[in-house]
């Protein structure tokens, strides 16, 4: 191996630890069978979750997530991987990806971790059904939101019918 090759790898490696620093979740998904029009959709998607998604050799990702607590990643890195990492929303990469799963019939979860816990696939699959922060924040606002309508209307139709 050339020391230019080296140093390559080496930056690659480097790349991958930062993206991973501070990292709420990474999630490593099998991409094959997309097409570049799909891959293409599914990274603006991603990109505009704030989520980075990069396809890397799973040796040098492997050297990356060594002693970190990303390393149980290594158990599902072989054949094609991708690394999907978020800072911000633990679960956009979980989202944005089970949707392009549903949506384009290809690709699959392969694990993650998520706020510290590693998931199979499995456990990727059932995260990807819970409600993102704000659907959960809307319904709970149209929930109370019901009730107080309806006193309004009842006290309206109260001062209505008393004007009468």
């Amino acid at each position: 191996m050339s020391a230019e090759n080296l140093k390559i790898k080496q930056a690659v490696v480097e790349e991958i630890k930062g993206k991973l620093d501070g990292a709420q979740s990474a999630v490593v998904v099998d991409y094959i069978g997309t097409t570049v029009e799909q891959a293409t959709g599914m990274r603006k998607a991603l990109r505009e979750a704030g989520v980075d998604y990069t396809v890397y050799k799973n040796t040098l990702m492997a050297r990356a997530i060594s002693g970190t607590e990303f390393e149980a990643l290594k158990d599902v890195l072989s054949g094609p991987s991708a690394l999907a990492v978020s800072k911000d929303d633990a679960v956009a990469p979980v989202r944005v990806i089970a949707k392009a799963i549903k949506d384009y019939n290809k690709m699959a979860f392969k694990g993650g971790i998520v706020e510290g816990v590693f998931y199979d696939a499995d456990g990727i699959k059932a995260l990807a059904e819970i409600p993102s922060r704000d659907e959960l924040i809307a319904k709970f606002m149209g929930s109370i939101q019901s009730p107080v309508g309806k006193l309004v209307r009842t006290f309206q139709a109260i001062a209505d019918a008393k004007a009468e």
